[in-house]
């Protein structure tokens, strides 16, 4: 009996060629790309969820009620984690840990490492496993640090005969000695903490400075909780702990004016569990935890699939009519309905088979090209999971079922006769219909989606951002020279060249740069009795000229002033801030009072941070005791290459031993939202899948509506129907039901997508043109796709189509 029903199967299939085709190939390329999305999207979802503890671990972070409003840091100060071990109840353990570049010299071989600075309980709470050493405690000793296998090799170019060896770390202005006790696996892909070496905390260049400072905040906090601690629990024993050790921050933001919480409290310690770092933002003023990209991702998979699935049901519906004939003679030589559903779910089965097959196949093909385009490093190990797999099996087994299953149901209602007669109609099938409908309305919420992602992309990009990013090259400090001594030497070696117009460098970089660090520097101080908070930027002679920015007021750092390290240049949002009519006579004690620093200028607010943040206060110090860490030269556009190859060949001769890392702003803007730009990129493609998807589906549709109206086109015509009214007649009722998409997906795009707009400090406005192009382009696709079949139609000689009347 299977084999039986197999042969029916695969000559119905053959028959009915182009519709098989049309299935297998719109499966096919909906299950490969399903495919790579999904993986994408677990992937992002398994962020930090390798860790062993990850119930238990959890990373510290402060709420302040201030002046300003609610307001909330991860940056701790240097004696909070031991002091919380020591008087909080219910902490197993207390660990800090700091990202950070270094400098690793053996040898002759100079290299830099993503260092991460920590305590030796760092391996207690996180998951990274040894695969040579000391596993037990590798940082057992204060001159003893873990390397990884990838830093291993970039190091000594092996990872053999390494334990015991020794290097130098370059650590500020100092170079100290230190022996590697282990090698640890390699951080896998999905971890929040990628390194290539674990130094003990205590070296870190502002440890000692910093030891016993709660107002110098820096690095991060985790704690591992006892068995049976809850973070509510934690909350509530850390309260007077906070009261004592924040005592006067909590004094001066009563004094000017902050109103306490809900439970009377100035501030509050709070945890966040590690699984969900990846996902976190603190835009409100407390740790919101959205997983809107990974949700995004997995829904554009859901979407393409259900069109697909879609597309599969109606065709299936829709070639029942003609097997009329084929189902009225098995009723009558007595098939139950059983057999009836058992043959075409069969069929069903079959074109999933051979579609899922080969989507696996070019899913294989199209993994590298995919990882690249979208920056991506999942693999398809996240897919085959058994669980995975268990839901992709029933749903193929539910797709199958109402696709075999529904048209089986139909059929097994009609009487024998009408049957046998070939009479049913299947034109004004309601399930045909809604299907269409929500094929369209998911089509037109992708392209609203692509047309707002990329035109506030475009928004972001050519914004006016306060400097100039186009001729402005910015390179991170990453060799052994003092900063200072490097930024002058790039004077000194550039200034021949005509079209090096300045040079200068600062401790922080502008956007993204090719070495992937950014920082913030904040401080706050008292000001005429109350207390300012604002970004600090230490910068060198001509920050301002190098990078265009506008002088409001005074000046800017000058030689010819020798006083300018005790000077001040800061931005128009600090001066509002201040508010004093005169900003040129500000004079701010700081230090205790022990030193005082001058107001000499005011700049142009420009967007230093985040171009999706509003521009904060930011103050400009110019002191030789604080590092610099970027180098900026700006360029003559006339000769962008060969400046940008000077600059390089400037920096070899320099730093002959450090790899030379410049990248212009504009790229490093570019980089700051990538994110976006992947977003973009995923949506655009989903949203040419889908449309592409359902035009195949309303193609195959209209063919075959068009056939059941055949004499009804014929008989029209010969009454003297043009062939453009004919056309028309059978094009409208497909576009009704585009129309009827577009009205239900515009409320419902305008109001995510709006949302979404809201994250940006500034964005594109939501102009209705987006819409009305989105269902345009959805409409303008229908009516090709559709009258080009019933043009055709409609052009067809009559008599062919009555001859048999």
């Amino acid at each position: 009996m299977l084999k039986n029903y197999l042969k029916i199967a695969l000559r119905n299939l053959i028959n009915n060629k182009v519709f098989t085709l049309t299935n297998i190939v719109g499966l096919t390329s909906a299950l490969a790309v399903s495919l790579l999305l999904v993986m994408t999207a677990l992937f992002e979802l398994s962020y930090d969820q390798f860790h062993a503890k990850k119930d238990s671990v959890y990373q510290v972070y402060l709420s302040s009620q201030t002046p300003r409003g609610l307001e909330s840091g991860t940056s701790q100060p240097v004696p909070l984690a031991p002091a919380l071990k020591a008087d909080v109840p219910g902490i197993k353990h207390a660990v800090r840990t700091l990202s950070d570049d270094v400098l690793a010299i053996y040898k002759e071989k100079e290299i830099n490492l993503d260092a991460e600075f920590s305590d030796p309980a760092f391996f207690n709470i996180f998951t990274f496993p040894a695969v040579k050493g000391n596993a037990e405690n590798p940082l057992s000793d204060k001159n003893n640090v873990a390397i990884s296998e990838e830093g291993a090799q970039k190091l000594f170019g092996s990872t053999d005969n390494v334990i015991g060896k020794s290097i130098s770390l370059q650590l500020g202005k100092q170079e100290q000695l230190f022996t590697i006790s282990t090698i640890l696996e390699d951080p896998p892909p999905n971890n929040s903490m990628d390194f290539d070496i674990v130094i003990p905390f205590e070296n870190h260049p502002e440890y000692i400075s910093n030891m016993d400072r709660w107002d110098s905040q820096f690095h991060l906090v985790y704690v591992e909780l006892e068995e049976g601690i809850t973070p509510e629990q934690f909350e509530k024993n850390t309260r007077d702990f906070t009261s004592l050790h924040y005592k006067g921050s909590i004094e001066n933001a009563i004094r000017d004016g902050a109103v306490a919480n809900a439970d009377g409290l100035y501030k509050q310690f709070h945890l966040l569990s590690i699984a969900d770092m990846h996902f976190t933002s603190f835009a409100s003023g407390m740790a919101e935890v959205k997983r809107t990209f990974p949700y995004m991702i997995l829904g554009i998979a859901f979407v393409i699939i259900f069109i697909v699935c879609a597309n599969f049901i109606n065709m299936n519906i829709a070639l029942s009519e003609r097997r009329l004939k084929e189902i009225g003679m098995r009723k009558t030589l007595g098939a139950v309905k059983k057999q009836l559903f058992f043959q075409f779910w069969m069929e069903s089965l079959l074109v999933f088979m051979v579609s899922t097959i080969l989507g696996l196949v070019l899913g294989n093909l199209l993994l590298e090209p995919f990882k690249t385009l979208f920056n991506t490093r999942a693999t398809l190990d996240y897919v085959t999971q058994p669980k995975i797999l268990l839901i992709f099996g029933l749903s193929i087994f539910c797709v199958t079922l109402i696709a075999g299953g529904y048209p089986a149901l139909l059929m097994s209602r009609l009487g024998t006769l009408r049957a046998l007669k070939g009479k049913l109609d299947f034109g004004k099938n309601r399930l045909r219909n809604s299907l269409i409908v929500l094929q369209f309305t998911i089509a037109i919420l992708l392209i609203s989606g692509t047309l707002v992602l990329h035109g506030q992309i475009e928004f972001m990009r050519n914004k006016d951002l306060g400097y100039n990013k186009e001729q402005v090259i910015s390179i991170p400090l990453n060799g052994k020279k003092d900063s200072y001594r490097v930024v002058e030497l790039l004077r000194d070696e550039l200034k021949g060249n005509i079209d090096i117009l300045n040079i200068s460098g600062a401790d922080n970089n502008l956007g993204l740069g090719r070495d992937g660090s950014s920082m913030n520097s904040m401080m706050g101080f008292d000001y005429q009795g109350r207390g300012v908070v604002t970004n600090a930027l230490t910068v060198d002679y001509d920050y301002a000229k190098t990078l265009d920015l506008e002088v409001v007021a005074g000046r800017t750092f000058s030689r010819d002033f020798a006083a300018d390290s005790l000077s001040l240049v800061i931005n128009e949002t600090m001066a509002k801030q201040l508010g004093e009519e005169d900003p040129l006579s500000i004079r701010i004690p700081m230090d205790d009072g022990a030193t005082t620093y001058s107001v000499i200028g005011v700049v142009k607010d420009f967007n230093f941070q985040d171009i999706s943040k509003q521009v904060n206060p930011l103050t400009l110090f110019m002191n030789n005791d604080w590092d610099l860490y970027y180098a900026y030269v700006k360029i003559a556009p006339e000769n962008i290459a060969g400046s940008f190859e000077a600059v390089e060949k400037a920096w070899s001769k320099i730093e002959p031993q450090a790899e030379f890392l410049g990248s212009f702003l504009d790229e490093n803007l570019d980089r700051t939202f990538r994110r976006e730009k992947t977003m973009a990129t995923i949506v655009t493609s989903g949203s040419i899948l889908g449309i592409l998807l359902s035009c195949i589906g309303l193609f195959a549709i209209s063919m075959l509506v068009v056939g059941q109206r055949t004499k009804e086109i014929g008989v029209r015509k010969v009454l003297g129907a043009s062939i453009s009214s004919v056309a028309i007649l059978l094009t409208k009722d497909f576009l009704k039901l585009v129309a009827l998409a577009f009205i239900i997906s515009t409320p419902i795009a305008w109001y995510f997508l709006n949302e979404w707009l809201q994250n940006y400090a500034s964005h594109v406005v939501l102009s209705p043109l987006f819409f009305v192009a989105a269902g345009l382009t959805a409409c303008l696709i229908a009516f090709a796709t559709v009258g080009s079949r019933t043009l055709k139609a409609a052009s067809a000689n009559p008599v062919k189509s009555l001859r048999d009347e």
